[in-house]
């Protein structure tokens, strides 16, 4: 493996101290919040929901500004500082409007998405929302200066902070209350009327946390706001916007469709419920999107970097198929432990769901991929494309998903996920070669996924065969193909890396 390929393994191994382990332990949470004794599978759905509409405005409210910094403080280094400063002020006057509107209409909105008697969900995660677009531009910077034990250790502060109440509300607290031995710190701070908004209530403290220790690198801004600079950064930015809604709509729509879908169908209890499997079973399916956003940290500022380096086409030709290898493997290794892996969520009323596992890990997979292609229009400064491609796969989803989701519930709209992602991969790349041509080896890339899949039906009839050597057998394939395939890449005669 070349120089630069061990950099960017590096510098990912470095950010996923914060992202990887920042998420993963935030995705711990999944076990407490799906417990008997904590929640119930339609209570369950809530948080689904209200993280769906999450997802899509952070997009919104960062409108592609984090890149654009990206792309203008490598262009203009010596101006980075008013780069900086530009899209700070930005996003601060965008954020807070949209604070401020929610607040206003807070009772309006509530009663829109159904929840007429919360309308503080309005208000916290407008704040919540309105918080992380912010911070997201300073992180960015301690990326782009390559500053990632600064980054991983306000991830982390975020991320213990929000872990820390979790447990302190609803693993200490709550199981108190329902006891009857209640003390004077569970009568302060315990109100049982408050239930899964205590979820949000964590999340906006850790928001409100990881923007204060950001808030040295926000108050004294070292630029200053260039308003034609901005302007081309707004332009370039539009399309990203777009492309991220677009690409968001593909992630979370279905979760909010499969309620409004299906409310006047099935009612409130059994809708939700609904929604609270397929998020529960959907969060085993993000071990491999912990990877890819470790990945993406790294590896956005780095092909940057690398664009005018002698064979970085080459370069980033031969990270797809190592990025494909780890994805394959992570989806060959849950499938085959899914009988221990289901564990993870306790209340044995979500296993119903697993059976959609394996089509959204291929799902993620397919995900992965486009990021790793996206690179290509991001390069040659032909945004508009990347907003093409996802607007086609909102359009897929939306329509598919009003098709499938009154008929197959969650499970259509697994598949729907799995078709978008590849019809994006596809689209993505013939579009690619045409205007930023990169050598992706696809025979090898599609055999990579195919034996996966291959050794994953093959292990599972072995496992049913042979149950004594259940795990065994998942160790043994798993291994053998994640060495196999790292063995081929080393002996790869197509390595035309600089040395």
């Amino acid at each position: 493996m070349s120089s630069t390929l061990k950099r960017l393994a590096g510098q990912t191994a470095i950010y996923g101290l914060s992202s990887i382990l920042g998420r993963f332990l935030n995705y711990l949470l999944t076990p407490l919040h799906t417990g008997k004794e904590v929640f119930t599978v339609a209570q369950y759905g809530i948080i689904t929901e209200m993280y769906s509409y999450v997802a899509f405005l952070v997009i919104l409210l960062t409108y592609g500004m984090e890149t654009a910094y990206f792309r203008y403080a490598n262009k203009n280094k010596e101006k980075e500082v008013n780069v900086f400063t530009t899209v700070v002020r930005s996003v601060f006057t965008t954020s807070l409007l949209f604070i401020s509107l929610a607040i206003v209409f807070r009772q309006s909105l509530a009663d829109v998405m159904k929840y007429p008697n919360h309308s503080e969900y309005i208000v916290w995660f407008a704040i919540i929302v309105g918080m992380d677009a912010l911070s997201s531009i300073p992180m960015a910077r301690l990326r782009s200066l390559n500053m990632p034990l600064k980054f991983a250790s306000v991830n982390l502060a975020n991320v213990g902070v929000n872990i820390g109440l979790n447990l302190f509300f609803l693993a200490y607290c709550m199981p108190l209350y329902k006891s009857g031995n209640i003390n004077w710190i569970v009568d302060t701070f315990y109100d049982p009327d408050i239930g899964v908004g205590y979820v949000f209530i964590a999340n906006l403290v850790a928001s409100l946390v990881k923007i204060a220790l950001l808030l040295p690198w926000l108050v004294k801004l070292p630029g200053k706001f260039d308003n034609r600079l901005w302007q081309g950064m707004i332009v370039y930015a539009l399309p990203l916007l777009i492309a991220g809604l677009a690409g968001i709509i593909n992630e979370t729509l279905d979760r909010i469709l499969i309620k409004y879908l299906l409310f006047n169908q099935l009612g409130e209890e059994a809708t939700m419920t609904q929604l609270g499997i397929y998020g529960a079973c959907y969060k085993v399916s993000i071990i491999i999107t912990l990877f890819i956003q470790a990945y993406r940290y790294a590896a956005e500022p780095f092909f940057f970097s690398q664009e005018k380096e002698k064979g970085s086409k080459n370069t980033y030709a031969l990270i797809m198929n190592y990025f494909v290898i780890v994805c394959s493997t992570i989806f060959l290794g849950v499938m085959l432990f899914i009988d221990l892996i289901k564990h993870f969520i306790p209340n044995d009323q979500f296993w119903v769901g697993l059976k959609i596992v394996p089509v959204l890990l291929m799902a993620n997979v397919c995900l992965g991929i486009y990021y790793n292609q996206s690179i290509w229009y991001k390069l040659s400064d032909k945004t508009k494309y990347g907003a093409f491609i996802a607007i086609g796969g909102a359009l897929i989803t939306i329509c598919l998903n009003i098709i499938l989701i009154p008929i197959y519930g969650y499970v259509g709209s697994a598949w729907v996920t799995l078709i978008v992602y590849a019809s994006m991969v596809v689209s993505s790349y013939i579009l690619g070669q045409k205007h930023y041509p990169i050598p992706y080896n696809v025979p090898k890339v599609l055999g990579y996924l195919t034996l996966s899949l291959l050794l994953y039906l093959g292990g599972v009839e072995l496992q049913t065969t042979f149950p004594a050597l259940h795990w065994v057998i998942a160790a043994f394939i798993t291994l053998g193909f994640a060495l196999a395939l790292v063995f081929i890449e080393k002996k790869s005669k197509n390595n035309l890396l600089p040395q």
